[in-house]
Parts: structure tokens; sequence; C-alpha cells
């Protein structure tokens, strides 16, 4: 069954806040297999200031931190539960990482994650994040719920 998500659900679900939240809205999520979020790319974000003054491009860390983020809104609803005070979700590698076109402001960014394989507190995710239909990046990405 599919989902969807407005923020201030996604807040719920994930500890960031402005600047670092990074997810707007959830347009499908599946538990157990996909999501498909939307991360809108404004020229007034913080990291447009420097990155770069007179021609701002998103930071392709940011790019992976977006994506990230969608995987722990495609875990806690997997696990079927809101992070407890004590539980954090965090990011613990990255593989065969793809830059294909800059982001810019303006830009509204798709984020897809599949659940690429679970062991334990440990989950793999096949990323990518598209803009216009067109990939911008791809990652793999490994996560891991932890206590605080």
């Amino acid at each position: 069954m599919s989902e969807t998500m407005e923020i201030n659900e996604i807040r719920q679900f994930l500890a960031h806040r402005y600047p670092f939240l990074l997810v707007d809205r959830v347009l499908e999520v599946i538990p157990g297999e996909s999501i498909r979020c939307i991360k809108n790319v404004t020229v007034n974000e913080p990291h447009f200031t420097g990155h770069f003054p007179d021609f701002p491009i998103m930071p392709g860390v940011l790019i992976i931190e977006a994506m990230a983020q969608a995987t722990g809104l495609l875990g806690f609803r997997t696990m079927g539960e809101k992070p407890q005070t004590d539980m954090l979700y965090i990011l613990a590698g990255v593989d065969k990482v793809k830059f294909r076109r800059q982001v810019v402001p303006g830009d509204q960014l798709e984020l897809r994650a599949k659940l690429s394989k679970k062991k334990g507190k440990i989950w793999i995710f096949d990323t990518e994040a598209l803009v216009d239909g067109k990939k911008a990046a791809s990652a793999q990405l490994m996560c891991a719920v932890t206590e605080q």
C-alpha cells in the first residue's frame, strides 16, 4: 500500500531541522520497498551564499544527505514506528556515487530510494536524485539504527 507524507509528518520521523531538513514532501512510500520524495531547491538556502556566490550549485554532499534522509523515512515506515528519543538513524556508508548534472536554485529534486538489503541494524539502499526526470546523482547508501 502506497502512502504520502506532508512536512509536519516528515518532521515527526526525521530529527533534522532548518537548514538541514532536506525532504519537503513524500510522494509515495511503500514500506519495505521504496520511497519517492521531493526537495525544492531555493536560492535562499544558506549554502548558496558560498557555493558559489555568482553561480549557485547545490553541493553534492547535500544531495547525498537528501537521499539519506529519504532512506530514513523509508526505514522508519518499514519498521512501522516513529523514532524513539534514544534512537538515531545514521548514515554509515556511501558507495558507487555518481554525479551527472548540476543542481541549481529553481530545480526540484525527486529523491528515490529502494531497499536493497537489511541485515540486523544495517540497511542498504539504492538511491538516486532526478531533476526533470533526468538523473542528477546516484549512490548506494548504508544506514544504521543506533542508540544515542
